[in-house]
């Protein structure tokens, strides 16, 4: 079973999914855990994911641009 993670720390997920159950399975060749960072879907130089909340307000939301694009390029 493949399992594709996509966030934007791809470093602090490693640690944890590389113990325990997961391991093991990994090891075993039950799951394949690929991990991906969000902002390699980005468009600017920046690889900016976030932006401020339409209309405004406090806070900050994430673009739905990074997170299609990576899903569509995943799917393949």
């Amino acid at each position: 079973m493949r399992i594709d993670i996509v966030t934007l720390f791809p470093e602090i997920c490693r640690a944890p999914l590389s113990e325990s159950i997961l391991k093991r399975a990994q090891e075993k060749g039950i799951v394949a855990l690929h991990i991906h960072n969000l902002r390699d879907w980005t468009t600017d130089k920046h690889h900016i994911v976030d932006d401020a909340p339409f209309g405004g307000g406090q806070g900050m939301v994430m673009k739905p641009e990074p997170i299609f694009a990576a899903v569509e390029d995943l799917k393949r």
